[in-house]
């Protein structure tokens, strides 16, 4: 399992724009349903900053993530909207949790 955690911080103005971008990649997650992946983003309490923590299976599940027309979508427009503070990636290491992540 690789848990990937990323955090920045938009500029206001494309806060909105953003949390768009990332509800079209959900939708696009739930309607593919991959056994291999739990992915969420949550929106600070400045209105501007977000945090995505994803949980994949295998590197074949993170593939299939990055593959997704609506994810590229998401990242360059990110990207092109120059962030107030850019992306900066973590790799987490799981200590426990209350529910199973994944069922195998």
């Amino acid at each position: 399992m690789k848990i990937v955690q990323v955090t920045y911080t938009t500029r206001p103005e494309f806060a909105g724009k953003n949390t768009a971008n990332i509800k079209t990649v959900m939708n696009d997650l739930q309607q593919l349903h991959p056994p291999g992946i739990r992915y969420t983003a949550v929106l600070g309490s400045d209105g501007k900053t977000f945090t995505h923590t994803a949980f994949f299976q295998s590197e074949a599940d993170q593939k299939t993530l990055f593959e997704l027309s609506s994810f590229k979508n998401f990242q360059e427009q990110l990207k092109s909207s120059i962030p107030e503070v850019p992306p900066k990636q973590e790799i987490l290491t799981l200590v426990g949790s209350s529910y199973t992540i994944f069922n195998s």
